[in-house]
């Protein structure tokens, strides 16, 4: 690899621009070209400099803080732990959700290679749930499948992962080039194979070319296509960065995308754009209402059938629709709270404070998100192999820029990793880069500066998106696509007279193109797809059935030679997995050429008679130097110009002797810097230096220590320095720092039963609950039982549990808790003899429980009765079913569920699939396979 780009400097040292020669631009070569810095893009980048090619990783903002992952994670959707889940239950689920339109060897790839991929992540330091005995808390979100593995620590997915491509072994063969934004992707003349891209540095505005042996896109969807309620164009649900770049590029290079008309839209916060996380507020009691409380969701997987579901609902006299949280107790919203508040959205807690919301008296107010393009959250994107292979020889695509259906995070990471090992075979491209492809990439960039007076971007982005939402947006017709695939074109000649005078406004200028090519694939393929399919993703007014003998196809896009959009039908591959409901038809593909358009100039004939309506059918680089120890005014070191230094030095991975002078600095803040970096590059030795921090006088310097800690205790050797650090911190007087050792301890089983026992003394309720869980880990069920009586309902309860999750449960040591005065604490001892076993005498405590006013021990009660005899349990169960609650009732259907082999159990089953509640209907329905 070849030139280093220029250091920009300071952004207001830019100078203003003027249009670089084509002959002058900067050329880098590599053996495998990465575009994009996010989830796939890392993931990519690592696996093909492990397999030993030369690795160029370009980005159009700075990897560290790139992608929509740098916003955070708070659960894995789609996490297939052996034992919890099978990979063809997966798959199957998936083609339901999708319709039957899918490439069930793409799915399965992250079905069975994401487990793995899970462990890698640990590997690096990503932390995932995991119960007091290591196992993975996966958890039942939707009704069918246990995907869901939540992340405690997802906020810093994005900083473990860019501390792995800063080790120095990836160093040496990754090279990352930050600012720089490809536009089109070069592609030989004779083959078409994928020979490098070029694009333009989004800071001094130079022209830049790359040669590559393959080339892996990865930027992620088109998240900036529909225009939010908020009319703020970077208000979206999705990442705003995304604006389709990957789209773009693609189908100028002649890949095939397909699925273009399958639209991702999404559940959110009403004004306030980011997802309500229904599957983070499930597991804990939350669920979705409309305004009478009543639950309404029928579909089992979150679809374009439950979208339309959720649509539906909002627009009847039934809504608005809310995520319910108030019913829940304290402990269990303080539990929500710290994790809606601190992933993913940190803003949300400071939305719903200046509304003066608490989920404590408020339910969640929820809408629909804009439109946008995503193959991870619904199915839209390039067309890919099992492979991650597109249709253009050595061009990839991986993470939500890929056609692979409701593939999530893990199946980013997933399809990265393959990208990676099979680029990493090809080597540097020799030849000559196309010329007059370079040149059009060139007036593609460029053409905004010479027309600096032209519209500026955001209002011609405003304009065009607009159009989208007026005549692309579901529900569809094909008089309203047809008159947005003339506004699009028509919208052709206003982006091209856009003006720009910086090269930040050069790259929103060529994101509005790219906005522009997704709108019009976008409008063309929901023209070109004649039936309704996928719920309120595609839903066509004029052809409301969905019709699987026509259109159980893929729906493929591609650039003509003419450079038109034509499009294919083409057959879905044989199932995989059978999954009843659908019989693809087989056959070739069937050519459909370019989509006719409804004429719309008119309505109806220019001169025909009012008719009865119808029926409805670079600059130089800065050179610096050392400079002396830096001063204030009066002599001191001046902690500005210490944290600057320090966070140069984070950028080359420093040892810890390296840290040690601002770990030990004066000023607090300096330390708490030093102590996340610490963290962010985890050297030899870090453990114990940050157990020793929990001891800081300062509290942001022990915070930011506790926080490091659990992050890190996937990679920290469980050795005795760091043991005895964390011992020595179970004295701190910061209850946040006892609780973290505690936590730590238990994680890298440091502790024993004593040590934790002692700390269920602890003036502090969380360090208690961090006791229970410890004793939890090591089996402690003596200790466990004598912390029955604790003071705090929250430790009680949390003890109901821990007694239920020892490896050998037993209902006795239950005895103190099922009397408690509580009835929370009741409800959570009764639901907890469901692991620990029922025996006759409990099972009769359980049926009198059912009579119990408060509707958590109710429900407690009939969840107990899962694991009692048949006899007295079916019959109570079967009562219960007619319980005023609703949790009461779903909690009855899912023990009777494990009775299913008993013909009254059955009998019952099937009297509730006409509960007005749709969750126990649901439930009611899935009597298990094989039960006569």
């Amino acid at each position: 690899m070849s030139t280093r780009l220029a250091d920009p400097g300071p952004a207001l040292s830019i100078p203003a621009l003027s249009i670089p020669a084509l002959a002058d631009a900067t050329e880098l070569s590599c053996d495998v070209l990465v575009v994009g810095g996010g989830t796939a893009g890392t993931m990519a980048a690592l696996t093909a400099a492990e397999r030993g090619a030369n690795v160029l990783l370009l980005e159009k903002a700075h990897v560290r803080h790139s992608g929509a992952l740098a916003m955070g994670m708070d659960g894995v959707n789609n996490a297939v732990v052996p034992g919890r889940a099978e990979p063809d239950d997966y798959v199957a689920e998936i083609t339901r959700a999708n319709d039957g339109l899918v490439d069930q060897s793409t799915v399965r790839q992250t079905a069975t290679r994401g487990f793995a991929m899970v462990q890698r992540l640990e590997s690096y330091g990503v932390k995932f749930e995991k119960d007091e005995h290591g196992e993975y808390a996966v958890r039942q979100v939707h009704r069918s499948g246990s995907y869901v593995l939540p992340m405690p620590e997802g906020k810093d997915v994005k900083k473990v992962l860019y501390r792995q491509l800063r080790r120095r072994e990836m160093r040496e063969r990754i090279r990352i080039e930050n600012r720089v934004m490809p536009v089109r992707v070069l592609t030989h003349p004779d083959d078409g194979r994928a020979v490098g891209i070029a694009g333009f540095h989004t800071r001094t505005g130079e022209f830049v070319t790359v040669r590559a042996g393959a080339v892996i896109l990865a930027t992620g969807p088109c998240g900036r296509l529909g225009l939010p309620a908020s009319g703020y164009l970077y208000g979206t649900y999705e990442n705003p960065t995304n604006a389709g770049d990957g789209y773009a590029m693609a189908y100028h290079a002649g890949a095939a995308l397909t699925g273009i008309e399958c639209f991702q839209i999404n559940p959110l916060i009403k004004d306030y754009n980011g997802p309500a996380c229904a599957y983070v507020a499930n597991p804990f009691g939350g669920y979705q209402v409309n305004r009478h409380g009543e639950r309404f969701v029928e579909s089992d997987y979150w679809s374009g059938q439950m979208m339309a579901e959720f649509a539906t609902e909002l627009a009847s006299d039934r809504g608005p629709v809310y995520l319910k949280l108030s019913h829940l107790p304290e402990e269990t919203i303080g539990a929500v709270e710290s994790i809606l508040h601190t992933t993913e959205r940190p803003t949300r807690g400071t939305f719903h404070e200046g509304r003066g919301h608490d989920y404590r008296t408020h339910d969640i107010e929820m809408h629909i998100s804009e439109i946008g393009l995503c193959g991870g959250h619904s199915a839209s994107g390039v067309r890919v192999d099992a492979h991650a292979r597109t249709t253009v020889p050595r061009l990839y695509a991986a993470g939500d820029l890929a056609s692979v259906p409701h593939n999530y995070m893990i199946g980013a990471f997933v399809f990265g990793d393959l990208a990676g090992e099979d680029a990493a075979r090809y080597r540097t491209y020799e030849g000559e880069l196309p010329a007059d492809q370079l040149a059009a990439a060139h007036e593609l960039v460029y053409r905004p500066l010479r027309n600096p007076e032209g519209p500026p971007q955001p209002q011609v982005e405003y304009k065009l998106r607009r159009f989208v939402n007026d005549y692309v947006a579901p529900p569809k017709t094909g008089a309203k696509l047809s008159l947005a695939v003339e506004a699009f074109t028509r919208m052709s000649e206003e982006i091209a007279g856009m003006g720009a005078r910086t090269a930040h406004e050069l790259m929103r200028c060529a994101e509005v193109s790219f906005i522009r090519d997704c709108a019009e694939m976008a409008a063309r393929a929901s023209l070109a797809r004649t039936e309704s399919r996928w719920g309120l993703y595609h839903e066509r007014l004029d052809h409301p059935e969905r019709d699987d003998q026509g259109w159980l196809h893929h729906l493929d896009l591609r650039k003509s030679p003419s450079g038109a959009m034509e499009f294919t039908a083409r057959p879905v591959e044989p199932y995989v997995v059978p999954v009843p409901e659908f019989a693809p038809p087989a056959g070739p593909e069937r050519p459909l050429g370019e989509v006719a358009l409804v004429p719309v100039a008119t309505a109806g004939p220019r001169d025909g008679v009012p008719t009865a309506r119808r029926t409805a059918a670079a600059p130089t680089p800065t050179t610096t130097t050392a400079s002396p120890d830096p001063t204030g005014p009066a002599g001191a070191p001046d902690p500005r110009l210490s944290l600057l230094r320090l966070l140069a030095l984070v950028e080359e991975s420093p040892d810890l002797a390296a840290l040690r002078p601002y770990l030990d600095d004066a000023d607090p803040a300096v330390r708490a810097a030093a102590v996340t970096a610490l963290g962010e590059t985890a050297p030899a030795g870090a453990g114990p230096a940050l157990a020793a921090h929990l001891a800081d006088a300062a509290p942001r310097v022990r915070a930011a220590a506790a926080a490091a800690l659990r992050e890190l205790v996937e990679v920290l050797p469980a050795d005795p320095p760091l043991a005895a650090g964390l011992r020595e911190a179970l004295g701190v007087p910061d209850p946040a720092v006892r609780a973290a050792a505690l936590d730590v301890l238990r994680a890298l089983r440091l502790g024993d039963p004593a040590l934790y026992a002692a700390s269920l003394a602890d003036a502090d309720v969380e360090v208690r609950i961090q006791a229970v869980r410890a004793l939890v880990s090591v089996d402690a069920v003596e200790e466990l039982a004598g912390a029955a009586a604790d003071p705090a309902r929250e430790v009680r309860v949390a003890v109901a549990r821990g007694l239920a999750a020892v490896r050998a449960p037993a209902p006795k040591p239950l005895d103190p808790l099922l009397d408690d005065p509580d009835p929370l604490v009741r409800g959570a001892a009764l639901a907890a003899l469901a692991g620990t076993g029922c025996p006759p005498e409990y099972a009769a405590a359980a049926v009198a429980a059912l009579a119990d006013a408060a509707w958590q021990v109710r429900a407690g009660a009939a969840t107990a009765l899962r694991a009692a005899p048949p006899a007295p349990a079916v019959p109570a169960l079967a009562g219960a079913l007619g319980d005023a609650n609703a949790d009461v009732r779903k909690a009855a259907v899912l023990s009777l569920l494990a009775h299913g082999a008993e013909p009254a159990a059955r009998a019952a089953l099937a009297r509730a699939a006409d509960d007005p509640d749709a969750d126990v209907r649901a439930y009611a329905s899935r009597v298990p396979r094989g039960t006569p």
